[in-house]
């Protein structure tokens, strides 16, 4: 190892020499005696020094995937050196990355030994709490943004907004490798990170995407949650094959337990895959197929001078507003179809101008979707924004429900 880099909760950047070229990958490209980003989890493998030999794996670096831009630390190699010392008996038995190498124990917010099993044990609302599913965890920064946002054209302190992030795990498991997470943390943008499922590292660990939201709604005390996967999202160019498909289930857990699910739009206008241009046929999928409770979908409309961005343009809104109608109505024959719902969603609109993009801006962190940042798709985090306007709307007294909202149809 030469040298560190930058670090944050949970995690350390290493600048390593390759002892081997990477596999599969030709001369010019991760030869040996070249070097690479690593990354370290701290919690796991501990903080290596310079000159300490690592063992690494180069799996997704050596496959050039996105995410997968690290090669990451798997232990030291070196005779003399350790891994941090087993954690002291306690309390918490729940394991994450279960039956893997690196599998870790922690306590979980809702098992027996934590003091909030009680808590818990008797929870079955989340008494009309906002809960912004998204697909990406690109959009988690927009949707906080969007809801700072519409706390100061309303005269509210945004400071005074308690935003949970329920993180699961259709990408990275560990909470650490999210700079994103770190930044919004740091900057008091996020009351708390909720790990759930096989992801780790949060400020509360639970078992599935439910225990989360209630221990989100019960034991932190948010206002709004936010429910995505962490970084890396996987795709397979199929319908049903890939890792955002989730976000339907968040949308049926969140309705289950008498939350207000928004679901926040995957949009594009810059994304070289039809697929993916306007409505991207992930969220189409979920919200449609997946998703069987209804849900709020905010579908942004922008002025005519953000429109008039050369990279957004009068077609690209005319296209998201008719794939926005598939969400919303039957197609009439009581068939369903790769686009008709299972019940249909709430279409809101939701105004956007220029301001929005100062907001966005300003995200602890910056904004950035496969390879993107605002600059070249705006429509993307507008969209993530303006579902967390509406949802910050939803959280305000007067719009809170008489009754408990609707769950899952019969």
């Amino acid at each position: 190892m030469i040298s560190t880099g930058r670090s944050w909760r949970g995690a350390c950047e290493l600048e390593v020499t390759l002892d081997r070229p990477l596999p599969g990958r030709d001369a010019q490209a991760g030869e040996a005696g070249g070097t690479v980003r690593a990354l370290a989890y701290t919690d796991l493998v501990g903080a290596p020094g310079p000159g300490e030999a690592v063992l690494l794996n180069v799996s997704a670096l050596a496959r050039g995937l996105g995410t997968g831009g690290y090669a990451l630390v798997v232990g030291p190699a070196a005779a003399g050196t350790h891994l941090p010392p087993d954690p002291a008996p306690g309390p918490g038995h729940l394991v994450k990355a279960r039956y893997t190498p690196l599998q870790t124990m922690v306590l979980g917010v809702d098992e027996q030994e934590s003091p909030h099993h009680t808590t818990l044990a008797g929870a079955d609302s989340l008494d009309g709490m906002p809960v912004v599913v998204a697909d990406l965890h690109s959009a988690l920064p927009a949707v906080v943004a969007g809801l700072r946002h519409a706390a100061a054209r309303t005269g509210t302190d945004p400071a005074g907004l308690k935003v949970a992030y329920v993180m699961t795990d259709g990408g990275a498991l560990p909470a650490a490798f999210s700079r994103t997470v770190a930044a919004l943390r740091d900057a008091g943008w996020l009351e708390t990170c909720v790990t759930v499922g096989q992801t780790f590292g949060g400020d509360l660990e639970a078992v599935t995407v439910h225990t989360g939201l209630l221990a989100a709604r019960h034991v932190a005390g948010c206002d709004i949650a936010v429910v995505t996967q962490g970084p890396g999202n996987l795709g397979t160019g199929t319908r049903w094959g890939y890792s955002g498909v989730a976000a339907g289930e968040a949308v049926n857990a969140a309705a289950t337990l008498h939350g207000r699910p928004v679901a926040s739009l995957r949009v594009s206008g810059a994304d070289p895959r039809d697929r993916h241009l306007g409505i991207s046929h992930h969220s189409l999928t979920a919200y449609t197929r997946v998703a069987l409770a209804p849900a709020d979908v905010p579908v942004p409309v922008p002025t005519a001078e953000l429109e008039s961005l050369p990279t957004w343009g009068i077609p690209l809104t005319h296209r998201i507003r008719e794939q926005a109608q598939t969400l919303a109505a039957p197609d009439g024959t009581g068939r369903h179809t790769p686009h008709t719902p299972h019940t249909p969603h709430t279409l809101v609109d939701v105004p956007a101008d220029t301001t929005l993009l100062d907001t966005l801006r300003t995200a602890p962190g910056g904004l950035r979707t496969m390879g993107r940042d605002l600059d070249a798709d705006p429509a993307s985090f507008v969209a993530a924004a303006a579902a967390g306007i509406h949802a910050h709307r939803l959280a305000q007294p007067d719009n809170q429900p008489d009754n408990q909202p609707g769950s899952l149809p019969a």
